[in-house]
């Protein structure tokens, strides 16, 4: 512990700037600070000490100890800038009307009259050009970017986890065994408490024959990341959106729009069903595979009677597909947005690895799906209350009418309309939805999980309290599963 807090005192060394690169410096450094003070700070992506311009996540973090060709090299700082940008524009629009006015003046006062937002850009094109015309900057950089994994190891130490670990792995197994008896039932034998609700993609889908040729011409880049976008993207989407039943009581069990409630915290309204869509990606024996990724967000897990430490406020489920290089399904797995509830679904193509005998959290994998024709879509079945996923079904022609849901971009929930004039995040700069605490945080806090329960942002989900795992990490897959 001593250690570890005089590494923390210990400030990142600083290059000297000079001119106008020590005015960039001071304007991120004015940004920053308003960004802190009014607490809109966004915390998908880490930032890099020393590169103000850049942020990274967990997939370009990955590429920091490789050697790079200088066309991949200048592939993968454009990615952490795009990184930067996008988290900057949002800081920005989020800020309070009043912190906006008061960072205009702090950049007035140093020289910098022209709009944050624009002031922000042509700083991180400046400081970027003259990083790449120093080499010695390279190595600095690789040096420096890292993302933090989402587990308290404070939390862990005064807690005694190598101890209290002990008992937390036995509910883990037990809860694993539970899952794999309700996957075992017959699908007509999963209980009903109230009506089979069903939601839809809207029409228009591409045949799965093209996905490999698509796939192929958007990975022609230097470090061969799939890069979707336009036409392509929308392509993909449509064709591996999942359709989802659920069993449905009341009005925690409608699936809706995510926006803000009469109390200032978010909520989700459930008058439109949206089904929130992101793609990432995965490394598997150094090629990159393409992930499509599918939220649902629920009002509520509802209390139940007596003590119920897993229910409040907010719920959903993630749904993912991680495509092999001909742009067949790899794997599906699945997680609730507070990270918990970890599932995998792997297809003929993986074969699972033999996992070391520890207490660490492996692959639950409840169900093996089928090789997929291409007009077959997936089906998930969704328990009432819980919303724990109870069934996977690959079907060409799903039975009875459903509910067209409609798309929107995962990104959006990072700056939302509050009212006429503002703007704020769903999400806190720890990545936390406020409002959407469990109970369970004052039991399980010794696993290291900050607010275990409490749902999360894209890149801060912990997904294992025995062990380290993360939703987003590139290698996960990899760590599990070999490619057929």
């Amino acid at each position: 512990m001593c250690a570890a807090l005089a590494g923390c005192a210990v400030a990142p060394s600083q290059r000297p700037a000079a001119g106008t690169e020590a005015l960039c410096h001071e304007v991120f450094q004015r940004v920053d600070h308003a960004v802190t003070e009014a607490g809109v700070g966004d915390g998908m992506a880490a930032r890099v000490a020393g590169f103000p311009y850049l942020r990274a996540n967990r997939f370009l973090a990955s590429y920091a100890r490789e050697e790079l060709r200088a066309a991949q090299f200048d592939q993968w700082l454009e990615r952490m800038m795009i990184l930067g940008r996008e988290a900057r524009r949002i800081e920005l629009a989020n800020l309070p009307a009043a912190s906006r006015e008061a960072l205009e003046e702090a950049l007035q006062e140093i020289g910098e009259h022209a709009p944050p937002r624009a002031a922000v850009e042509a700083c991180a094109t400046q400081l970027a050009a003259a990083d790449r015309a120093r080499p010695e900057r390279r190595a600095e950089l690789r040096g420096a970017v890292s993302v933090p994994d989402d587990y308290a190891t404070w939390q862990r130490i005064v807690g005694l986890y190598w101890i209290t670990r002990i008992p937390f792995a036995s509910g883990v197994r037990n809860w694993h065994e539970e899952v794999h008896a309700t996957f075992a039932q017959p699908l007509e034998a999963l209980p009903v408490t109230g009506r089979l609700a069903a939601y839809a993609p809207p029409p228009g889908r591409e045949a799965r024959t093209d996905i490999a040729a698509l796939i192929a011409r958007v990975s022609a880049n230097p470090l061969g990341i799939p890069e979707p976008a336009g036409a392509d993207l929308e392509a993909l989407y449509q064709a591996f959106a999942p359709r989802f039943v659920v069993d449905s009581r009341g009005a925690a069990d409608v699936p809706g729009v995510v926006g803000w409630g009469a109390d200032g915290l978010p909520h989700v309204a459930p008058r439109t069903p949206v089904v929130y869509r992101r793609v990432s990606h995965a490394r598997y024996e150094g090629r990159v595979l393409l992930q499509l990724n599918f939220a649902i967000w629920f009002p509520e897990r509802p209390l139940e009677a007596g003590w119920d430490i897993l229910g409040g406020r907010l719920d959903g489920v993630l749904w993912r597909v991680t495509l092999a290089p001909n742009g067949e399904p790899w794997v599906y797995d699945t997680i609730h947005h507070c990270g918990c509830y970890h599932q995998f679904f792997p297809t003929p193509r993986a074969a699972l690895k033999p996992q070391p005998d520890t207490l660490d959290e492996g692959a639950l994998v409840p169900q093996l799906l089928p090789r997929a024709d291409s007009n077959a879509r997936i089906t998930l079945r969704l328990a009432s209350g819980t919303h724990y996923l109870e069934r996977v079904v690959l079907d060409a022609t799903p039975a009875g009418p459903a509910v067209e849901y409609v798309f929107a971009d995962d990104d959006v929930l990072r700056s939302l309309p509050l009212n006429e004039a503002e703007r704020r995040s769903v999400f806190r700069p720890d990545g936390i939805v406020p409002g959407s605490e469990r109970g369970e945080r004052w039991l399980f806090w010794p696993m290291g999980v900050p607010e275990p329960g409490a749902q999360r942002q894209w890149g801060r989900h912990a997904t294992a309290f025995i062990g380290r795992r993360h939703f987003d990490d590139p290698g996960l897959l990899e760590r599990y599963f070999d490619l057929r």
